[in-house]
C-alpha cells in the first residue's frame, strides 16, 4: 500500500526517482540499475540467496528484506518502499531507472542492430517503439516468457527479466503476437523471416473437454511438434495437417493455450516455414474445421 512520503528527503534525489515514481503511479514496477546497466547487489542478508528469494512485486514469500535486492524481483509501484531509506540510498548512486514488463503485463522486443529491426519491420506488427542506444525497444501489450537471443540480435524480456526505462517511445500499442511468444518457447533456430505478421491465438472453448488430465494435450502437443520437426519434405503439407489434426482433437473445447499454438508456430518456423505461411495454414484449418 503507498504510505507519505519525506518530501524533503525525496526532493534531494536525483531525477531518476521522479521518473521512477511517475511509473509507478501508472503500476508500472520499477528498480534502480547501476552502472552497467546491472541491478544492485543483495545485502549481506541475502547473499547468495541466504534468504531463500523474494518472489515477484514483493508480495509473499521467504525474503523480508527491505532493500534493492534479487534483481528484476525487487521492481514495485509501491511509492513506500521506493522512497524507504534503503531505496533512497540506491537512487543515490543509480546510473539509471528499470521496470519490469512482465509485472505490467508488457513484453519489449530488444532489437539491437540494424539488422534486427529490419527483420522486426517484415516479420512483426507494428507497436510502440522506443530507441535505444543501438537499436529498439518494441512494446507490446501482453507478458511472455523472457529469453535472450531468440536470433541474432534479438531478446524477448518480459516476466523474470527487466528493461530500462529510456522513454515513452511512439505509436500506438499493440497486443503481443503470437510470433513473439513462439520465439521465446524453444531454444533459439535459424528462422526464415516471412512479410506478415502471426497474429493466431487458440480457438475459445464452448464443448466440455474430453481431456482428462493436461498431460493429455501435452503429450498431443509435444507429438506435434516432433511430427513438423521430422519433416524432410512436403514442409508445407506437414504443417497445414499437423495444425488441421491438433485442433480437429483439442480446438473445441478450451483447452488449447496460446502457449500450445506458439509452440507449434516454433516447430514450423524452425524448420523454415514462414510467420505467413504459419498463419495460412492455421487459418485454413480452422476453417476446414468450421471453427
Amino acid at each position: 500500500m503507498t504510505q507519505p512520503t519525506d518530501i524533503r528527503r525525496v526532493a534531494a534525489i536525483p531525477h531518476l526517482l521522479a521518473t521512477a515514481l511517475e511509473l509507478a503511479a501508472r503500476t508500472i514496477p520499477v528498480l534502480p540499475l547501476r552502472a552497467g546497466k546491472l541491478p544492485f547487489g543483495n545485502c549481506r542478508h541475502c547473499a547468495d540467496n541466504a534468504c531463500g528469494g523474494r518472489p515477484v512485486m514483493k508480495t509473499a514469500g521467504p525474503c523480508e528484506c527491505s532493500g534493492v535486492c534479487h534483481g528484476w524481483a525487487a521492481a514495485t509501484a509501491d511509492t513506500a518502499a521506493l522512497t524507504s531509506p534503503p531505496w533512497l540510498r540506491a537512487w543515490e548512486q543509480a546510473q539509471a531507472v528499470a521496470y519490469h514488463p512482465g509485472g505490467a503485463g508488457l513484453t519489449v522486443v530488444d532489437l539491437d542492430n540494424a539488422d534486427a529491426i529490419a527483420w522486426a519491420r517484415r516479420t512483426l506488427p507494428t507497436t510502440r517503439t522506443v530507441s535505444t542506444t543501438r537499436g529498439e525497444h518494441w512494446i507490446y501489450r501482453g507478458a511472455t516468457k523472457s529469453a535472450n537471443f531468440v536470433r541474432p540480435g534479438v531478446d524477448i524480456k518480459s516476466t523474470m527479466s527487466y528493461a530500462r526505462w529510456l522513454g515513452p517511445g511512439t505509436g500506438t500499442m499493440t497486443a503481443l503476437p503470437v510470433a513473439v511468444r513462439a520465439l521465446a518457447v524453444k531454444e533459439p533456430s535459424p528462422v526464415r523471416p516471412g512479410p506478415h505478421a502471426v497474429t493466431m491465438s487458440a480457438p475459445g472453448g464452448g464443448v466440455e473437454c474430453r481431456h482428462r488430465t493436461p498431460a493429455y494435450l501435452d503429450r498431443g502437443i509435444a507429438m506435434a511438434e516432433q511430427q513438423i520437426s521430422k519433416a524432410s519434405s512436403a514442409v508445407h503439407a506437414t504443417v497445414y495437417r499437423t495444425f488441421l489434426a491438433v485442433l480437429a482433437t483439442h480446438g473445441r473445447c478450451g483447452c488449447l493455450t496460446d502457449t500450445h499454438v506458439g509452440r507449434l508456430f516454433a516447430a514450423a518456423l524452425a524448420k523454415g516455414e514462414s510467420a505467413r505461411h504459419c498463419a495460412d495454414a492455421w487459418t485454413n484449418a480452422l476453417t476446414r474445421l468450421g471453427m
